[in-house]
């Protein structure tokens, strides 16, 4: 009797219990047997990489570049020009060859003879490269004589007026300078109005 009671007991408790899932549901396989091969597989690792080349010798064989300067390829190996192979040159060129190449070349080369310069549109302007090309006293250095009765700010006022050193000593040689200064732009009579430099011009001429 107590054996049929126990019996009965287990039977119940096994109804009541929840169903176990199988270990590997929810992973993507079927049965245990399948996700363990898995595992297994992730253990050894990636399969061993080949050896030799990625590419065939078909596909290599096929390409073909053209040797810089003789518009040939090496047999076998199309990356590479024959142009330092000096059995493969010496089977093309020869002395004579070169020889005829450089008479060509001479003969093709065109010698550009140089022409005068252009007259300048605006001649009658007083031209300032030429008045600096043809001096050589220092700025501030007095080749010229002047009345003293410039002040300071008549030179600076008229000075003002230009909108660069370059145009007052246009204006200043238009005017009769250096010899004259009517407008008061070189008092210290260096033949240079207003800052005016001659250095940059000279440096050019290489003096």
């Amino acid at each position: 009797m107590r054996f049929l009671f126990a019996s009965l007991t287990l039977a119940a408790v096994a109804a009541c219990a929840p169903e176990v899932p199988d270990s590997a549901a929810g992973v993507g396989f079927d049965d245990y047997d399948a996700f363990q091969a898995q595992r297994a597989a992730e253990r050894a690792g990636p399969p061993p990489v080949p050896e030799g080349p990625v590419v065939g010798e078909e596909t290599l064989g096929a390409v073909s570049l053209p040797a810089a300067g003789t518009g040939t390829a090496v047999a076998d190996n199309a990356a590479i020009s024959d142009e330092q192979d000096f059995d493969a040159v010496s089977a093309r060129e020869s002395i004579e060859s070169d020889a005829a190449r450089i008479a060509a070349n001479r003969e093709a080369m065109v010698v550009v003879q140089p022409a005068p310069l252009p007259d300048r549109p605006d001649a009658d302007r007083p031209n300032i490269v030429a008045f600096a090309l043809a001096t050589t006293n220092r700025v501030g250095q007095q080749v010229y004589s002047r009345s003293g009765l410039t002040s300071t700010a008549r030179f600076q006022r008229n000075c003002a007026r230009y909108a660069s050193p370059d145009l007052a000593q246009e204006a200043f040689l238009a005017a009769g300078g250096p010899e004259r200064d009517r407008r008061g732009l070189d008092p210290d009579g260096d033949g240079f109005a207003c800052f005016w430099d001659p250095t940059p011009f000279r440096m050019v001429r290489g003096g």
